[in-house]
């Protein structure tokens, strides 16, 4: 039994702190949607989505009610629509995009998840038809989110991949330019991508996943962020510890919401995922618990020291919260979608290749980054090659959601509204990497991958 004073501090949480579940993600198989004829795919598809999620929104709504926490997104993912569009007879995958979002829309979900392929060692025929489906598929819906899993530590990076989805971000962000660009904050390009994300863009349901089941997204960062305001100038043992026992009381919720929604909609409960997702509104921010520990601001040298600690200590007091823990389960850093995230590029503090060096200590660095329209395709393809590199050989979760503004350039802002927020853009290199990208092929997997 919860204590008063436990109960109190959850309510002073959720009231005063900004703490709510991120995302109740509902994961669904479609094997079994697989067809030659692509508009019976397309039909099946849409009804087993909208009948397994039939009650996801309105059990989200009763949790909500009854139990006094926030449920910000209601989302579903599903089997990479490239391995359920192989059997059609069609060079045209936007349709299944078509369907996923009508479901989406019937559903009233906030996003869609699973318009992904997996080439890290190489591309199927369905593969490339897919990815050059992303950007008109990403430009005709409004729920539908796409990823494309390049690199792992097992089969090395993708480099013809690599090079193809710098050439897929231009022309999504193109495709947007109405709403600067909006398209690519929809996709995700990752290394090592997980089978259990309940975290939008990159979710998508595994092949090693049940039929259907349930899995949580929670957010925290303003609770976490008030503990250390009672720990100033303590030592960073204290710090540590302060941060372990609040990632456990989050977690803690969040699984209570799991267990009970997966309980309600008869599927089985996947994973409460641990990472910090921050949001554009004041106090809810990672970058501000950065800024806590004594960094003036966001960028400044300690950062990456700084948010490795955090990191790590969410994950050490949020794995005993939970049965079952999966998902990115790392502090998540997007620049649009954190108040103390845009302050910090917006005057300088932060940038690009900071990013780039934080991303070693958590799960997606390079995120809701805006950069100049005029972002060449190989400099897009060069970023996420880093990123994958660093992926790699960590061992780790990696992604970029990069957005090249078409019309705007360094100093100007972009308002996506929302969760999304606003995005200052950020200063890219001048100095090109063509010929580093045109050379394709495979870069081989790190020598630790042969663990067997």
């Amino acid at each position: 039994m919860q204590s008063q004073r436990e109960i109190l501090e959850t309510v002073r949480m959720i009231e005063q702190q900004h703490l709510d579940i991120r995302t109740i993600t509902m994961g669904i198989s479609l094997h079994d949607c697989a067809d030659a004829d692509a508009e019976r795919a397309c039909q099946k598809l849409y009804d087993k989505v909208t009948s397994r999620a039939e009650a996801l929104v309105r059990t989200g709504e009763l949790i909500e009610t009854e139990y006094g926490i926030p449920i910000v997104n209601k989302r579903v993912a599903v089997t990479p629509i490239a391995e359920i569009a192989a059997a059609s007879d069609t060079a045209d995958y936007v349709p299944f995009a078509r369907a996923l979002d009508r479901a989406a829309e019937t559903l009233g979900i906030n996003f869609i998840g699973g318009f992904s392929a997996l080439v890290q060692k190489g591309m199927t025929a369905a593969d490339r038809k897919l990815i050059a489906s992303i950007p008109e598929a990403l430009a005709e819906t409004g729920r539908v989110c796409s990823s494309v899993n390049v690199a792992s530590t097992r089969a090395g990076i993708n480099m013809d991949a690599v090079a193809w989805m710098g050439r897929i971000i231009r022309e999504t962000a193109a495709l947007t330019r109405e709403t600067d660009g909006l398209g690519c904050a929809k996709l995700v390009v990752f290394a090592n991508a997980v089978e259990d994300n309940p975290f939008m863009a990159g979710a998508f349901h595994g092949a090693g996943e049940p039929e259907c089941c349930v899995n949580v997204g929670v957010s925290g960062p303003g609770v976490v962020k008030t503990a250390l305001e009672q720990v100033r100038g303590e030592p960073f043992d204290v710090v540590a510890e302060t941060i372990k026992k609040t990632a456990f009381r989050i977690t803690r919720m969040g699984q209570l919401v799991a267990r009970v929604a997966a309980e309600r909609l008869g599927v089985p409960f996947g994973i409460v995922d641990l990472s910090l997702a921050p949001t554009p509104a004041i106090g809810d921010s990672v970058a501000y618990i950065l800024e806590e520990m004594g960094l003036e601001r966001a960028g400044a040298p300690g950062t990456t020291a700084a948010l490795a600690m955090l990191n790590d200590a969410v994950k050490k007091g949020g794995v005993m919260a939970s049965g079952h823990v999966g998902g990115l389960s790392g502090a998540f850093i997007p620049v649009s979608e954190d108040a103390g995230m845009i302050d910090a590029a917006r005057i300088g503090a932060l940038s690009l290749e900071k990013l780039e060096a934080m991303t070693c200590v958590c799960s997606v660095g390079i995120d809701m980054v805006a950069v100049p329209g005029a972002t060449s395709a190989a400099t897009l393809s060069a970023i996420i090659a880093d990123e994958a590199a660093i992926g790699m050989i960590n061992q780790k979760t990696t992604a970029v959601r990069i957005i090249p503004v078409p019309g705007k350039d360094v100093g100007d802002t972009v308002e996506f509204g929302g969760l999304l927020g606003t995005a200052p853009v950020m200063r890219v290199s001048g100095y090109g990497s063509d010929a580093f990208i045109a050379r394709g092929g495979r870069i081989p997997a790190p020598i630790h991958s042969l663990r067997n």
